[in-house]
């Protein structure tokens, strides 16, 4: 694939930024099927954040662009191959992982419409509706933005100009995978559909990753790119579960229970490496604190926020106080990971648990100090559940710097899950 020759040839316009339904996360797939069996009537809003005010996006990007994107995604639906995909592949070593009744109602889907308007110099973007139908429409939004923004800083780049671009990302990322190669045991997924560069360069960077790790590249959170290329689709669940149960709880007791009602209903779905607990919605150290028994026998845990060797530490304590060998589980790192770090965190805990890496944007999105200006440097840009039912949705995590809710929601949450002071980090991505 000339990448630069078709942005060059076609200024974008022969590729949909979204080409499929499942140009998605594995993990939004799996957690619908848990939605659309437990909470299908569900009404949520779900709303672009766009945490790095800095970056105008209301000035780089065309309104009437962003809407073309967005209403060519309301028109996709499930093709035949993706479904006898889904229907009949395996997925962490199951065959139906999603029921007939899940894929019955998913095949006949359109995405629900959008709000869009400009507010100075950044979108609103909302979504609202039925929460089954709503949270499908989190990573494309997410994709459209990113790519819109990519393609509004090469729109006047000439042919030699995008080839010089691409070709020293092209260096960059294949330098990474060589840096990394040589890692004993490690274990690395694509995490990075949400703010790729573009559809067309997270699957070159998954070519170069399968080449250039060899079996160490365990697979991509994107469906589409994992049915294209013949590989396992990675990934399990996300804070969104946790936000919107404790948002629907009527009472601070219930509202402490949340986060575990969630993991019994996705327990009683899944086994295996699916059983991966996502613990820092509302602070990792309480949730393990209060947690039951029966999730110690989880696979794992997934650090995706705070400091990283201080959330696998926890973990690890956690474990050895349950009677678990922590050597058995997993520790999968997943925020604002590059080699670097990567390699820092698999040196010091890769002898003491099965250590996991989903890398995201740094993977699919590194383009820094390769454009005028900047340019097409990455940003944190996330599309979140801020309300369901009504009631405003919270998130607390190990970074205050990721909080969200309003301000005397976060203090009730803080108080019920006993969040203490924490350290606020800078979000990279």
């Amino acid at each position: 694939m000339d990448i630069a020759t078709r942005v060059y040839n076609h200024q974008w316009k022969i590729d949909p930024i979204v080409r499929s339904l499942i140009d998605t996360d594995f993990y939004k797939l799996l957690m619908c099927q848990s939605v659309h069996r437990n909470h299908p009537t569900t009404q949520v809003t779900f709303q672009l954040i766009n945490r790095a005010a800095h970056i105008p996006l209301a000035r780089l990007i065309d309104e009437g662009e962003l809407r073309e994107q967005l209403d060519h995604v309301r028109t996709l639906t499930l093709s035949r191959g993706e479904s006898t995909w889904m229907r009949g592949n395996m997925f962490y070593g199951k065959r139906a992982m999603f029921t007939p009744a899940f894929m019955e109602w998913f095949e006949n889907l359109r995405l629900p419409p959008y709000h869009l308007e400009r507010v100075g110099d950044q979108y609103e973007l909302t979504f609202e509706g039925a929460w089954p139908e709503v949270m499908l429409w989190e990573i494309p939004a997410l994709a459209v933005l990113m790519e819109l923004r990519s393609r509004a800083t090469l729109r006047d780049m000439g042919r030699f100009e995008l080839e010089v671009l691409y070709a020293r990302a092209m260096t960059r990322t294949w330098d990474k995978a060589l840096a990394l190669r040589d890692l004993p045991g490690l274990k690395l997924a694509d995490f990075g559909t949400r703010r790729r560069h573009s559809f067309l360069w997270q699957d070159w960077c998954v070519q170069a990753m399968v080449e250039g790790l060899g079996d160490a590249f365990v697979g991509t959170s994107n469906c589409l790119i994992a049915k294209n290329r013949d590989l396992e689709a990675i990934g399990t669940n996300a804070h969104e579960l946790p936000m919107i149960y404790a948002a629907l709880a009527k009472d601070d007791a219930a509202l402490a229970q949340a986060p575990y009602d969630v993991l019994a209903d996705w327990q009683e779905e899944h086994s295996g490496n699916l059983r991966i607990i996502l613990p820092d919605t509302y602070g990792t150290e309480g949730f393990l604190r209060d947690a039951p028994d029966w999730l110690a026998g989880w696979t794992g845990i997934r650090v995706d926020s705070g400091d990283p060797v201080e959330g696998a530490e926890t973990a690890i304590r956690w474990w050895q106080e349950r009677g678990e060998d922590p050597r058995e589980k997993m520790v999968i790192f997943s925020d604002g990971l590059d080699v670097e770090e990567i390699k820092r965190l698999h040196g010091l805990f890769a002898d003491r648990v099965r250590v996991s890496f989903g890398w995201g944007t740094l993977l699919t999105n590194d383009f820094r100090g390769l454009a005028p200006n900047d340019g097409l440097a990455p940003f944190s840009l996330v599309c979140k559940a801020v309300a369901a039912e009504g009631q405003p949705t919270v998130k607390l995590s190990d970074n205050p710097a990721k909080a969200m809710g309003p301000e005397s929601e976060v203090e009730r949450y803080k108080r019920v899950f006993g969040v203490g002071d924490q350290v606020e980090r800078e979000v990279v991505v």
